[in-house]
This record gives C-alpha cells, sequence and structure tokens, in this order.
C-alpha cells in the first residue's frame, strides 16, 4: 500500500450535480466560487485505528467562543462520551514524528485490512473566508463546496451510481432510514431546513458497501437540534434502514477523536439479520455526517476500514 499523507497539492474533485425534483440545492452565497486562498491547510496525518497507539502532541484547541447547546443534547451526548470514548483530557492525537510507520492508520503496510485511499487536501477557500473551526469563525460555518469535503472512494472500489458525489434530494437521504420511520425523519429534515445533502458511495471487492452523508444546516444550532431529533447520542437513535439491534461501538477509541467535532460510533450486535453494520454520526459545527458500512453474510463488517474511513472524513470536515 502506498504512503498515504495528505498533501495541499491534491484537491478534491466536485461530484455532478443531481437535482431532483425535490432536491437540496445550496444557496448561491456559499458556494465557493471566489478566489481560492493561498495556500489550503494540510490536513494532519491520521491517528491509529486499532487502539493502544502512542499518543503525540495535541493540537492547540480554538479558544472561540462556541454556540449554547440544548440541554437534551448536553445529557445525551456526555452520556454517549462516557459510555464509548472516554475521558477526552489528552486531547487528539494527529503528530506522526514519535510514531512508528505501522502505528499510523494511512501508513500501514499491506494486510492489515486498511483501504487504499488517495492522498487527501482540504478544498480551496473562496478568499477571506476562514476554516470552520479558526478563530474568526465563531459560527463553525463551513465555507468550502460540501461535495468537495466527501472522502473519495478508496482504491478498487466501484462507484454508486446513485452516490456519486454530488448533491442529493431528501427522498434519497431518507432512503438510509427504514421505511416505516422515514416520514417522522422527512418532518425532522423539514423542521430542520437543511442548506443542501451531498453523498458519496461505493462497494469494496469484500462485498462491503460504503455509503457517506454530509448534511450542512444554516447554523450549528439546527445541526444540533437534527441529532437531538434522532435521538442520537447514548443510542444510534433512530434506525438505519438493514439494522437490528445496534449498540455504541466500544472499540473506538479517544485516540481517534477529531479536535473540535463529535461523533457516536455504533456497530450492530449479534445475532444481527441479513447484513452486519456499523454506523457513525459526526456533528462538525454546521454540518452532520452519516457514515454506513454494510456486508451481507454472517461475516461482521471490517472495524479497521470502517474506523478509517470514519477518521478521514472527520478530517476533512474539521
Amino acid at each position: 500500500m502506498s504512503d498515504q499523507t495528505v498533501t495541499p497539492e491534491t484537491t478534491v474533485t466536485p461530484g455532478t450535480t443531481v437535482v431532483p425534483e425535490t432536491t437540496v440545492t445550496p444557496e448561491t452565497a456559499v458556494t465557493p466560487e471566489a478566489a481560492e486562498a493561498p495556500a489550503p491547510a494540510v490536513i494532519p496525518a491520521m491517528p491509529e485505528v486499532p487502539p493502544g497507539m502512542p499518543e503525540a502532541p495535541p493540537l492547540v484547541p480554538d479558544a472561540s467562543p462556541k454556540p449554547p447547546r440544548r440541554v437534551l443534547r448536553a445529557v445525551a451526548r456526555w452520556t454517549a462520551a462516557a459510555l464509548a470514548f472516554g475521558v477526552l483530557g489528552t486531547g487528539t492525537a494527529f503528530g506522526i514524528a514519535s510514531l512508528e510507520r505501522t502505528d499510523v492508520p494511512g501508513l500501514a503496510t499491506e494486510g492489515d485490512g486498511r483501504w487504499d485511499y488517495p492522498e487527501l487536501s482540504l478544498p480551496a477557500l473562496p478568499a477571506g473566508s476562514p476554516r470552520p473551526f479558526a478563530a474568526g469563525n465563531p459560527a463553525e460555518i463551513h465555507h468550502a463546496d460540501l461535495r468537495d469535503l466527501l472522502l473519495p472512494a478508496p482504491a478498487g472500489a466501484v462507484p454508486d451510481k446513485k452516490l456519486t458525489g454530488g448533491w442529493i434530494s431528501t427522498e434519497t437521504f431518507l432512503d438510509a432510514y427504514r421505511r416505516q420511520d422515514r416520514t417522522s425523519v422527512a418532518q425532522l429534515l423539514q423542521d430542520a431546513a437543511p442548506r443542501h445533502i451531498a453523498a458519496r458511495g461505493w462497494t469494496m471487492p469484500d462485498g462491503t458497501t460504503s455509503r457517506i452523508y454530509l448534511v450542512r444546516f444554516n447554523s450549528t444550532a439546527f445541526a444540533s437540534r437534527l441529532l437531538d431529533d434522532l435521538h442520537v447520542g447514548a443510542s444510534a437513535g433512530t434506525p438505519l434502514a438493514r439494522t437490528d439491534t445496534t449498540e455504541i461501538d466500544g472499540t473506538w477509541s479517544s485516540a481517534n477523536n477529531v479536535e473540535n467535532l463529535s461523533s457516536y460510533v455504533f456497530a450492530e450486535q449479534a445475532p444481527f439479520g441479513a447484513e452486519h453494520v456499523r454506523q457513525a454520526y459526526t456533528q462538525a459545527g454546521d454540518t452532520v455526517a452519516l457514515v454506513v458500512h454494510e456486508r451481507a453474510g454472517k461475516r461482521e463488517t471490517g472495524r479497521i476500514p470502517f474506523q478509517q474511513t470514519l477518521i478521514l472524513q472527520n478530517q476533512l470536515l474539521g
């Protein structure tokens, strides 16, 4: 597997625009068609997926004020954190100077289950626009094109013909949930009024199907409200399609967390049905990400490639 470091020269090319009759489309004011910033920020190298990696020095936290959070969100999220993530006092390990090659997910040797993703870089921003968690952006708004923030498919993947990396309709997003719950989720989306939704999917040679949805709102309050209303936190909340008993994934380590982002990671527990599903929600300021891996049959979906996918997607959002 080739070294997977992130360099500023490579950018994620926007996908083909899809505009169904109920498509949630971007507002002109947020499409990054202005001049590019002098130099896009480089995504730090990824922390280790498996537990037990040595930690490197943490990033300096953003000192900008954060918007108030609802009481329900605070209770649910801190419960989930206590159950799944542990105390986060040590910060997030991003540096690779003190790590061995096999300790870093993007630089691991072949045969350990990781997927071969291309080199990644943060997309350019309109001139003068800050990154979502910069000191000059207390509202935590993503000014980059949402499609450019989608993780590209790894080597060997067969692209999903419906989730091509472009805009999708609310109806397409609702397909991620069980049929009996789609009406209620549709009402939540109508109340929260997302600005637009982008998605990418693919299938790997081992049969694992991956789907990533990014939903951007007008503010962090609306993004937080969606997770609250889906009851995501101490539980996976509103069930996804083809899931049975889904619980917090205890293998997710606090060392995998990306600064300023909140991730809630779950896995289907045995006995499961015809497929095994892993899923995670991440709130990144004004944007909610839903990452799903599933594989048909009695074998569990791979933990390492799922966590690798989630970490890389979170780094693009962070």
